[in-house]
């Protein structure tokens, strides 16, 4: 593959299986790989030569030279031949499964846009991602398997993807592209964790894991929503949320600057998750068609963002774009609502589930083999065909790094594969050269072996430990043979030991959001952030609003000594809500306050005086009658020496 470029100048290590290494027991970091950027834009002369020739052809004159781009002589500037470079766009949708498009068999949803791109593609037919959101994106966006970045949960502080992971948008940035996010991150709300902080230059984003979660501006309900720019400004947004990212998405591609750059555009819609808000035009026409509710809702969230996927690839074509851009399609677990197998739902349409078992969040394929659509004219990435090689999430990574001829940053190494010889050749015998996948869903503060996983070969499955599947044979996973193929799970077993011990390095680590830092001061933190144990995080507003008597800590790191004032509530600063008369406490490491709340107060004001270094951050604030909680909003302000 590309060779590297630099070295992480960080003072954090990487062991050998690629786990953040620190004796403060966080996956944390600096701001990192400030001598990165920029760096020279380099190519390949051979390549270069040959830029008219069909991109199959490339591949196969690389492959004859060694298989590896390493071979391809030396390297030159690309601005010394002219070449232009491919823009991607990656859509990534929240909760649509597999059998939510009409092209893979679905007779009730419409859905032209995606229908059309579908017969305009290569599909990888056979596309893992996590059973759920925040690791799906941590997998994508590092190349690397989630829980390895910090990331196996969407909440409880572990879905903070680990500062030191190196992006595809720090790898397309660090080459010269323009970098845009627009949307769902899920990765962090805080410094070092955001967007912005992980190589997109522009961003319009909603807080936590969706519209109206905890993080998210307070009252947001998908229509006119106020959403956060790069520098941390909010605007308050005309449209519905899907029309508004496309929307954004499309103006950040069509803008062209005096010098024409290539871009990156991460285009990551929070529907069709819930909840299930949608204009009645969208839903509608499927309650009239007898589809039940939320599925009525969910389908018109997906008919949305079909006709956005019309628009925008409409405006590629229109601005010249649409054949040297990459397009990628995607979502980022099994379906939510789209299939209601419980012999008790209503009368009617149940969904379509393409014959898979199991919906997001379950080990079955039905959690986690979702669609990736490949489109590239320029690349001969078109025409309608298949690719049934197993392939999953971190392998997005190294396959865009080598089609778009990336040098990459070094960072911990990746768990994925480049998949451009299977998209790029029909009928070829490529397999992969680590013919195991894995996948789980914990959704727990703290990792549980074998729990919901599911160990993956072209032909097996083994789910959670116990039971094997023949995919050849049984791909709707009804018939159990592990009695019959004991040798099987004994050899997937054994892979599964070997991967859980190479992710155990980070099983009791904490990400680590930073306080005192200038990019972010004050910082805002939110209980959707908490560590609980098993103990529940009142992770969306609506929980909130019945403030619960719930209470946990954060992982903090600081950033630098001082002073620093701490702002306790029970909403978010602009929402009045009165504090309960008592106490207000709060807690850093060893060192603690606490002052009287009166009554009508809105906000508990406290000073600690802090030495740098990683913390647990905690709250109180206990009522005259008895009731205790930890403030569900904390605004952490540097005030200096």
């Amino acid at each position: 593959m590309l060779h590297q470029l630099v070295t992480n100048p960080s003072h954090r290590t990487i062991d050998d299986c690629g786990s953040p290494k620190s004796s403060d027991n966080s996956i944390s970091g600096r701001s990192k790989y400030a001598n990165l950027f920029p760096c020279r834009q380099i190519v390949r002369r051979e390549m270069l030569a040959a830029a008219s020739l069909p991109l199959m052809l490339l591949c196969m004159i690389a492959l004859s030279l060694g298989g590896s781009s390493r071979a391809l002589a030396r390297d030159v500037p690309a601005e010394d031949v002219g070449l232009s470079r491919p823009n991607v766009i990656v859509i990534i949708t929240d909760d649509q499964g597999y059998g939510d498009i009409a092209a893979h068999g679905n007779e009730m949803i419409r859905t032209p846009n995606l229908d059309k791109l579908h017969g305009e593609s290569v599909r990888l037919t056979n596309f893992h991602v996590d059973p759920t959101c925040s690791p799906t994106r941590s997998a994508l966006m590092t190349g690397r398997y989630s829980t390895r970045t910090g990331v196996w949960h969407t909440i409880q502080g572990r879905s903070l993807m680990a500062p030191n992971e190196v992006t595809l948008a720090e790898a397309f940035a660090a080459n010269g592209y323009r970098t845009g996010m627009f949307g769902k991150w899920h990765l962090g709300d805080n410094f070092p964790l955001r967007p912005q902080d992980q190589g997109f230059q522009t961003v319009l984003a909603h807080g936590g894991g969706g519209i109206s979660q905890t993080p998210d501006w307070w009252g947001n309900d998908y229509f006119d929503d106020t959403l956060r720019h790069e520098d941390g400004t909010p605007e308050q947004m005309t449209g519905y949320c899907t029309d508004v990212f496309f929307r954004a998405a499309t103006k950040f591609i069509t803008t062209i600057g005096e010098k024409p750059q290539p871009f990156f555009c991460y285009l990551a819609t929070n529907t069709p998750h819930g909840p299930y808000l949608v204009d009645n035009a969208y839903r509608q026409p499927y309650l009239d068609a007898g589809v039940p509710e939320p599925m009525a809702s969910f389908y018109g969230m997906i008919a949305n963002i079909d006709e956005n996927v019309g628009k925008l690839t409409a405006e590629l074509a229109r601005n010249g774009l649409a054949d040297n851009t990459i397009l990628i399609f995607m979502t980022d677990n099994g379906t939510a609502a789209g299939f209601n197998s419980s012999p008790k739902r209503p009368q009617g349409w149940a969904g379509f589930n393409a014959g898979m078992k199991g919906t997001k969040g379950s080990p079955y394929d039905g959690g986690h083999r979702v669609p990736c659509f490949f489109r590239w004219p320029a690349g001969r990435l078109s025409g309608g065909r298949d690719v049934a090689t197993l392939s999953a999430h971190i392998d997005l990574y190294p396959t865009l790094a080598e089609l778009c001829l990336l040098e990459l940053p070094q960072g911990p190494p990746r768990d994925g594969v480049s998949l451009v010889v299977p998209l790029m050749q029909e009928n070829n015998d490529w397999k992969r050269p680590s013919p195991t996948l894995f996948v789980h869903s914990q959704r727990l503060e703290f990792v549980q072996k074998w729990r919901q996983s599911a160990v993956m070969t072209e032909q097996w499955r083994l789910v959670d430990g116990k039971q094997l599947y023949d995919m050849r044979t049984d791909p709707g996973q009804e018939h159990d043979v592990a009695t019959e193929h004991a040798d099987v799970v004994t050899q997937l077993r054994q892979e599964y030991e070997e991967w859980w011990k190479s992710l155990s390095p980070v099983f009791d680590q904490y990400v680590r959001i930073h306080l005192g830092n200038a990019a972010e001061n004050p910082s805002r933190l939110t209980c959707h952030d908490w560590h609980t144990g098993d103990k529940p995080v009142p992770w969306n507003q609506n929980a909130v609003s019945h403030n619960p008597q719930q209470n946990g800590f954060w992982a903090v790191e600081i950033e630098q000594p001082g002073t620093y004032e701490f702002s306790l509530r029970m909403r978010p600063a602009g929402v009045i809500h009165d504090l309960p008369p008592g106490t207000a406490k709060v807690k850093v490491g060893d060192v603690e306050a606490s002052i009287p709340i009166g009554p009508g107060e809105i906000k508990a004001v406290l000073s600690l005086q802090l030495e740098a270094g990683p913390a647990f951050l905690q709250t109180w604030l206990d009522s005259e009658t008895g009731e205790s909680r930890g403030a569900y909003f904390v605004d952490v302000r540097h005030t200096g020496k």
